[in-house]
């Protein structure tokens, strides 16, 4: 299932960021990006997408960090998150209730249509 959803794309590393954003633009996605967890809840506080992509890595505010945040506020709590991180599998019973891990490397096609389904299913 792919097409046309708002993501948010949370990622430190601005090649990964760029290429992500990219990709998901030529599958019919509209996509906002932020450096790392602060500006993602500084983002969220002015719109709302339908699933937020999420590195764990990263300086400033990390992913659990920043998740820790979005299930603290109750307007933020039932955005579905799928972690993009090379520690994803490990990490995620951390996490809590996120929708999807992927393990870095990843190919596209899985990218995709994980973002479909859980796009889908918000």
């Amino acid at each position: 299932m792919r097409g046309s959803h708002t993501i948010l794309l949370v990622d430190d590393d601005r090649d990964v960021r760029e290429s992500l954003e990219e990709v998901l633009l030529s599958a019919g996605h509209r996509v906002c990006t932020a450096n790392n967890g602060q500006e993602a809840l500084e983002h969220l506080h002015t719109s709302r997408p339908d699933v937020i992509l999420l590195d764990l890595m990263m300086p400033v505010m990390s992913g659990w960090q920043f998740r820790d945040a979005q299930m603290r506020d109750r307007t933020l709590a039932d955005i579905p998150v799928i972690i993009i991180s090379a520690v994803a599998a490990q990490n995620a019973a951390a996490l809590g209730d996120v929708a999807a891990c992927i393990s870095k490397p990843f190919s596209i096609d899985m990218l995709l249509d994980t973002v479909g389904h859980v796009a889908a299913e918000a």
